[in-house]
């Protein structure tokens, strides 16, 4: 019993986060159920003012949920690494213990948080829901598209040393202490290659990294933001944050 209470109490102060950037097909379902899985768990989506009317509709069901769900409205389209440094900033101010990044399209199932916030509290810094650590657990993603992802987790390791298996991966949760710990001014990229530097920082200060399996299922609604340039920031990103760390940085 009293573990089980330790537990809620410290799940109390979760907070998870949802950028987004033209999601009106997603974005209320995906609300809804975080919301349902644990009645503590609190949400902010930060909405790049998506000209699909995302954050109106975010609106709408914060009228029924005030205290629980919250809005960030940025200015212009600026990339997902700044839409999530934005989101930490706003969560370390208002107090909270647990942050995760989720993707507000379904390819993350919200029902993993649980057991992902589980190995926070038992001992984890950092918690990363994974697409390779149990094999290859991808589905309606086309061949090419698992050829990259797997080839990118590859050269990140080969490059910087982290020891995980889906460095890429945006499904991940963070202890406060991490993310004030990292200077989050310093962070460098915007697309994919901000989920690698924020593992890798978090890595080379000594917390602990831990991967949970989970199943990645592709969008069914709404478009990919993955381009070229994203792909190109990743791969000069990496050499960027090994060449850093052979010079000490630690910022």
């Amino acid at each position: 019993m009293y573990n089980f209470l330790l537990l809620w109490l410290q799940m109390k102060n979760t907070l998870i986060v949802i950028p987004t950037y033209n999601e009106a097909e997603n974005i209320e379902a995906i609300v809804r159920q975080l919301l349902s899985i644990d009645t503590s768990y609190h949400v902010v989506v930060v909405d790049d003012s998506s000209p699909d009317g995302t954050g109106s509709i975010v609106k709408a069901v914060i009228s029924e949920y005030p205290d629980r769900i919250f809005l960030e409205t940025r200015p212009k389209k600026e990339g997902l690494g700044r839409a999530y440094l934005h989101a930490f900033k706003w969560a370390l101010l208002k107090g909270y213990n647990y942050i995760f990044e989720i993707d507000a399209d379904f390819s993350h199932n919200p029902n993993d948080i649980p057991r992902m916030q589980e190995r926070l509290i038992k001992g984890a810094d950092v918690v990363i829901g994974s697409r390779y650590i149990d094999g290859i657990n991808v589905i309606n993603w086309p061949l090419g598209r698992i050829l990259l992802s797997l080839g990118a987790s590859y050269y990140v390791k080969f490059f910087t040393g982290l020891p995980v298996k889906d460095p890429t991966a945006g499904f991940v949760g963070y202890k406060a202490e991490v993310l004030n710990a990292i200077d989050l001014d310093s962070v460098k990229f915007v697309g994919y290659a901000f989920q690698i530097e924020l593992k890798y920082k978090a890595w080379i200060k000594g917390f602990n990294l831990q991967e949970v399996s989970i199943i990645f299922l592709n969008r069914a609604k709404g478009q990919s933001k993955m381009n070229g340039s994203i792909i190109w920031e990743a791969i000069y990103g990496v050499v960027y944050l090994r060449i850093k760390s052979l010079f000490k940085y630690k910022s």
